[in-house]
């Protein structure tokens, strides 16, 4: 193994170790019920704070490139790493929701998102000929941290209380993400990116890729798919309660089963769009969403059924949000890749936060995975058709080649 192979390694375990700290975050759940005991607020403001936070940290990926061009990759980790743990260290002093608001919502939201997504596109540059398989592990890591995470902030609020857990959780995240920093080095694109089956893919700056159709139709397959997993992940443990008729303790194990598909999902469709394609994969993915949420609508679900129909959908979630930033770079260049993957991104808060209100205005869970399973179709027509710029001006370049040549 040469030193550049070894270098490009020691980067990718430095990328794991900031992505399983900034994937932290996705144990707020075990803290609604603590906060609601230990301060009295009412549970459905608590449980706010979490999507507070989904929505600072997709809004922050709007300015986390611009960040980089000033600062460079590690200092910019470092910086969101001190303001990450700082943000937590600093919740466990608060005695007001607003408080918590602003703490745990908008600045650990948006610290958590400026290192991830610059951290991830940083990572695909440096491996442009596996930027599926890649992408898993980063993405991945972020899941598996959440995972560990939910044993340790679980045992550290049966012992030393809640607000304690806030100052030891951002200890230990601070740690994470600034250690793994000093692995992390900047990759440098110093000529056009990779061609997509045989036509050069030009790097676009933001203005220029928002002037294609492709960047619109790219959104709105990352929004459906972002929202079909995301409003699953809030309310898993209620579907299967109403829905399957499970008892609640049972019910909650699909919450463990949802993060496990996620993570398993990540790496082996990041890795599989490699291989075969990465349009194919989403269409794929997109397609068995739609008919595991077609199932939970209108069958009558038993406990293995409802299992199966989390787990598809979870895994499919997964794969989904690991290989959206390697098409970003397959159709608009590795060079502006975070400020690009930045505005399609915006479709995972912009879905964190739509399932609830459209739940709420179709009246019930049946009712929107039916909608869910519509989104899903279209998009699957989309992923089935779309081509990268840069493929889509060849071959109508060969189409003119063709009819000047018969005439």
């Amino acid at each position: 193994m040469n030193s550049q192979t070894s270098n490009r390694w020691l980067i990718v375990l430095g990328t794991i170790i900031v992505q399983m700290g900034l994937g932290s975050i996705y144990t707020w759940s075990l803290f609604n019920q603590p906060l609601v005991d230990h301060f009295g607020w009412q549970l459905n403001s608590v449980a706010i704070t979490f999507s507070i936070t989904s929505f600072a940290l997709a809004f922050s990926t709007l300015f986390a490139g611009k960040l980089q061009d000033h600062w460079g990759i590690r200092r910019l980790i470092v910086t969101a790493g001190i303001v990450l743990g700082a943000g937590l260290i600093i919740s466990s002093q608060v005695s007001a929701l607003w408080m918590l608001y602003i703490m745990a919502g908008i600045v650990v939201g948006f610290a958590d998102g400026s290192a991830y997504i610059t951290s991830l596109s940083n990572l695909i540059k440096w491996f442009p000929e596996k930027k599926g398989l890649i992408s898993g592990i980063s993405v991945g890591a972020y899941g598996t941290g959440s995972l560990l995470f939910k044993y340790i902030n679980g045992a550290l609020i049966q012992n030393v209380g809640v607000s304690h857990t806030f100052l030891y959780w951002g200890i230990i995240v601070m740690i994470l993400v600034i250690g793994g920093s000093f692995l992390v080095r900047e990759a440098q694109v110093t000529s056009q990116s990779q061609s997509v089956k045989g036509a050069q893919a030009n790097d676009y700056t933001v203005k220029e890729m928002l002037k294609t159709k492709e960047a619109y139709l790219l959104f709105i397959m990352f929004f459906t798919a972002c929202m079909s997993g995301l409003y699953l992940i809030g309310i898993v443990k209620d579907i299967g309660v109403s829905l399957a008729g499970l008892d609640v303790t049972t019910a909650a194990n699909a919450v463990a089963l949802v993060a496990i598909f996620n993570t398993i999902g990540r790496i082996i469709l990041g890795a599989l769009s490699d291989r075969v394609g990465r349009l194919k994969v989403v269409a794929g993915a997109l397609l068995m969403t739609a008919i595991a949420v077609s199932v939970l609508s209108f069958v009558k679900l038993n406990y293995g059924l409802f299992f199966a129909c989390v787990a598809g959908i979870a895994f499919c979630f997964g794969g989904n949000i690991t290989i959206f930033p390697a098409i970003v770079a397959d159709f608009f260049g590795l060079k502006n890749q975070s400020k690009n993957y930045g505005i399609v991104y915006q479709g995972f808060g912009i879905g964190a936060l739509s399932g609830s209100f459209i739940a709420a205005a179709l009246g019930g869970f049946a009712s929107t995975f039916t909608f869910i399973a519509v989104l899903s179709i279209i998009s699957v027509i989309i992923a089935l058709f779309i081509k990268a710029p840069g493929q889509r001006a060849a071959l109508k370049k060969e189409k003119r080649n063709e009819k000047t040549q018969a005439a």
